[in-house]
Formats: C-alpha cells, structure tokens, sequence
C-alpha cells in the first residue's frame, strides 16, 4: 500500500488575472481590459484572454464592477483594531462617508489587535464578495491577501503598511510628529527627557519612538542615559511607568508619550503626585483642552486617513493596474489642558 501524494495547495485556489495573464501570455493590464470590456483591445487579444479564462475556470471578482457602476448593493469593508476607541470610529465615520457617496454601504469589523482574527475577518469578507476593503493591519503577515488582490478586489491599508506585500497606504507621519514633539521639550531647555511606550512590534510605535531617538540624538543627549519603558499598552501601565521614572535618583524633567492612553494614564500619576513634569505626547483627542494639566499634543486629521483611504478604495475599484499609492497625513502640535498651578518637582536642566 503506497501513500496518497500530497495535495497541490495551488490546485484548490481560484485562478487570478495573474494567471491568466501567464496562461495568454499577455500582460495584466491587458487582461483587466478584457475583463472590464475595454473596447481598446484588439479581437485577437480578447479571443486569446477569454480562451485562457475558459481553460483555466477563471471567474470575474465583480468588485471593481459594482464600484465603477456605483450599484446601491455595492460594499466595502473596513477592519479596524478596536471599534470602542474613538480614533478608529473616527476613521470608519469618514470612510463610512465617502462610501455613501458612491451609494456603497461599509461594513465595519474589529480584528481586537489579533492578527488571526484579522485574517478570518478579511477573507470572509472576501468569500462574501465585498468590493473593496480597508484594513488597519495587525501581526506581521498579510500576504495572504495577495490572491485577492489579483481577482480584482481593491485592498487599501491605514494607519499602518501591510507586511508580505505592497499596497495602496494611508499612514500618519509618526517619525516626524514625534521628532516636533521632543523638539519643543529640548526648546524649552529640557535634556533629561523619559520616553513612555507602547510594544515596539508595531509600526506606529516604532516609528514614534525612532522619531523621538532621532531628536535626542541631534540635539547631542547621550545614547545610553536615554530613559525609554516599552509596553505599556493602558494608562495604568502607563501610570507605573512613569511612577518608576520619577522615582529613580535622576528623575526626568519632562516625559514624551507614545499615544493619548499613555498620555491618560501619565497625567493620573502626575496628579496624585502633584507634579509639574513637562508632558508632551502623540494624539490629540476629544476633551484633552479641559484636562487639569498642561500639555503638548502631536495632532493630525484623523478623518483624512478614513476618507483618503476609502477614496483610494474606488480610484482602484476603476482602475486595478494603476501605480500603488502611498498617503502621508501630516502632523502639528498643539497646546492643551489647563494649567493647575501644580509646582515645578524639577526644572528644566539648560546644556
């Protein structure tokens, strides 16, 4: 009795435009036109693609279709990491907008910041013919989108690049905004300056403390008294965080915050402590002006990543071979909270 070979993976997938470029021997723009009835492309071309379509069982993603046509049964889906955070319901609100516009509906989804949950999430909604989606990506693999993506169906990525593959993006300049942010503290004479952060595995917050690094760098710090608590993922982590850094020999005389939860979770421990530390952070948010302490926040408009990001959704749904994009919302800084009249626990420290 011999072993059953192994079963071919590529067997069981549906054929792409990819492969039915190869099979006709034609290029991918070519068979995207004979796909959407382009009547540009010659008879002999268009005989030579639907030949491979037959032979291969290529069948057409409508995606693109009911994006161009503008159909009320048109959808697209947005997968975000946490529907209860106000970034991201900002995000869907705007993408939610632009959709409406082209008489698509959204379908909004939260992956909870579990890269398995994304994928079951993204190729359901594949399954269920979507015609486009936006995805906040979590872990580090999303080139099991790749199949998609060649059937025709338009995938954009916000707040953060996918990995595996290349795609149309919509991102916040994090490296820069944090760069301003340290700026200012180092302007105002700080050196001794503490960095609170979230895990480094993600983009964003890569991006911000190396933003942060750089700054301290060129303004001559020393590398290694650099002060940087990774992993805090909630202001109560975040509140012991910066409650260790005070409490060190050498305490900090202003801190920089990773993201507004940081930042919430820093002002808790500078309040029960009464402390004057300059604080500074990334993300503004709704009510940060009437905070009872002062600050400085790395602001940006969150809508523009929601509309841009659905806005590239349908420029791919009409064209599928046009160059990948790549969106930067620009950053500024911005003075809130209130003042408490708290005193100074260390002034800055000048050279």
């Amino acid at each position: 009795m011999t072993d059953d070979p192994a079963p071919d993976p590529s067997a069981a997938r549906r054929p792409t435009m990819v492969d039915v470029a190869r099979a006709a021997g034609v290029s991918l723009k070519t068979v995207s036109r004979v796909a959407n009835n382009v009547p540009t492309v010659s008879p002999a071309l268009v005989e030579r693609v639907h030949r491979a379509m037959h032979e291969l069982g290529f069948q057409r993603n409508n995606a693109a279709a009911h994006l161009r046509s503008g159909r009320a049964s048109a959808t697209i889906g947005l997968i975000i990491l946490d529907l209860a955070n106000p970034f991201y319901s900002t995000i869907a609100a705007a993408a939610a907008e632009v959709a409406q516009r082209h008489h698509t509906q959204l379908i909004t989804a939260s992956s909870g910041r579990d890269p398995a949950r994304e994928r079951e999430l993204a190729l359901d909604l594949c399954e269920r013919r979507v015609d486009g989606l936006i995805i906040v990506p979590t872990g580090d693999d999303q080139s099991y989108l790749r199949p998609e993506i060649d059937r025709g169906t338009p995938v954009v990525f916000v707040d953060r690049p996918p990995t595996g593959l290349d795609g149309d993006t919509v991102l916040i300049d994090n490296r820069d905004g944090a760069r301003e942010a340290v700026r200012q503290l180092l302007v105002e004479g700080h050196r001794d300056i503490g960095v609170v952060t979230d895990a480094l595995n993600t983009y964003t917050m890569a991006e911000r403390v190396a933003g942060a690094t750089e700054e301290l760098l060129a303004a001559g710090a020393d590398p290694d008294a650099h002060r940087i608590e990774v992993g805090t993922d909630d202001p109560a982590t975040a509140g012991a965080a910066v409650a260790g850094m005070l409490d060190a020999p050498d305490p900090p005389s202003a801190i920089f915050c990773g993201n507004n939860r940081i930042l919430t979770g820093a002002i808790e421990e500078l309040l029960r402590r009464r402390s004057g530390v300059r604080l500074a952070g990334f993300d503004d948010f709704e009510f940060a002006h009437l905070l009872p302490y002062p600050m400085t926040v790395v602001g940006y408009d969150t809508r523009a990543l929601g509309r841009l990001s659905a806005e590239l959704v349908f420029q791919r749904g009409h064209d599928s071979t046009r160059a990948l994009t790549k969106y930067v919302v620009a950053t500024y800084l911005v003075r809130r909270g209130v003042d408490p009249g708290l005193p100074h626990e260390r002034e800055p420290r000048v050279g």
